[in-house]
């Protein structure tokens, strides 16, 4: 059983080495008309890094011809499905720039956009190229408002306004951590009126309490009256909007300390 398993093994190596060197030929050696049917043979059973290689050849050797079209995008695709967003959105831009009136343009300018949306980094890091993520998709609604990649591109724009207003919001969260209050107010403040709509603002809310009753607590006798008041009234107004806020319990305790102070300065 052990000998057999070894002879597979060795085949398959075997097979496996013969392969990569008819490739390797077929790269350095191949004619014109070789590479192109092996490109899209490559393409067709999904083996996009072969053909990727093959394609970046070819398109060389086709400039200035009708397939160049059709090898353009194909490579761009290409570096798409091998995950090189980078050079997928250059040659989906490329294509467009080449052949305004391809009927592929449309899908083209749709994929430079989605490239550009998968090198969107997480939230923590620097959101160039979120930016650019979100200017290309608008530029695509846009230009082409009743496509069928429309509702798709309207949620890739949510998700990454979404990561945008993730990363200011933790900004503000970040001076409440180190304990700047009055700064974790301000970018609060700022971070709920360029973003009236955020799916943070209940959360921006509760920091901005929790910072308001930090200043309030521990503050001078002469200014604590008027901060106690500031910080209930922000109690309230989550209440008001925020019912069954789900900071509710920890709301509810620290108000009654606020409360409680307030009673013992009258």
């Amino acid at each position: 059983m052990y000998k057999f398993s070894s002879f597979i093994i060795f085949l398959f190596l075997i097979i496996l080495t013969s392969s990569c060197s008819d490739y390797q030929k077929l790269l350095n050696n191949g004619t014109t008309l070789e590479k192109n049917n092996a490109a899209n043979e490559f393409y067709e059973s999904g083996d996009y890094r072969k053909a990727k290689n093959l394609y970046v050849q070819l398109v060389n050797s086709f400039k200035g011809k009708p397939q160049h079209q059709r090898l353009v995008f194909f490579l761009a695709n290409c570096y798409f499905q091998t995950k090189d967003y980078y050079l997928a959105s250059y040659q989906y831009e490329n294509f467009v720039k080449s052949y305004p009136n391809s009927n592929r343009v449309i899908e083209a300018t749709y994929m430079q956009a989605k490239s550009q949306f998968m090198l969107s980094p997480r939230f923590s890091l620097d959101q160039t190229e979120t930016d650019k993520a979100i200017d290309l998709l608008q530029i695509f609604i846009d230009k082409y408002p009743n496509s069928e990649y429309t509702p798709e591109v309207n949620s890739y724009i949510q998700q990454l306004q979404e990561k945008l207003e993730k990363k200011n919001f933790e900004i503000s969260k970040q001076y409440y951590t180190i304990r700047d209050y009055r700064a974790a107010i301000n970018s609060i403040d700022n971070f709920i009126a360029d973003n009236p709509g955020t799916i943070y603002r209940e959360e921006a809310l509760y920091y901005k309490f929790l910072s308001s009753f930090e200043i309030a607590v521990n503050s001078i006798i002469q200014k604590k009256n008027q901060r106690l008041k500031s910080t209930e009234k922000i109690y309230l107004n989550i209440l008001k909007y925020y019912p069954e806020s789900i900071f509710k319990e920890d709301l509810d305790e620290k108000i009654k300390i606020v409360n409680k102070e307030l009673n013992n300065l009258n």
